[in-house]
């Protein structure tokens, strides 16, 4: 199955790390949720997909681009 690295699309810090490797999730459905300037920002599934592997853990700081999880497309 081909894999897709799941990138932050803004700079923040990491909240909540909504699945763990081996879940399945829909597309759109959170994958982890960002905290920046007092807002929460989910990172999505690009599509359905199982997840490979969280790259960061709850209070990290995410860079803009930075890859945050690996995901295997269904």
């Amino acid at each position: 199955m081909p894999t897709k690295e799941v990138k932050s699309e803004i700079t923040g810090k990491v909240w909540k790390i909504e699945t763990k490797p081996g879940d399945h999730v829909e597309e759109e459905d959170p994958i982890l949720i960002l905290e920046s300037m007092k807002m929460e920002i989910p990172v999505s599934a690009p599509a359905d997909c199982r997840v490979v592997e969280i790259l960061v853990a709850e209070e990290d700081p995410v860079a803009e681009g930075q890859v945050v999880a690996i995901v295997e497309l269904d």
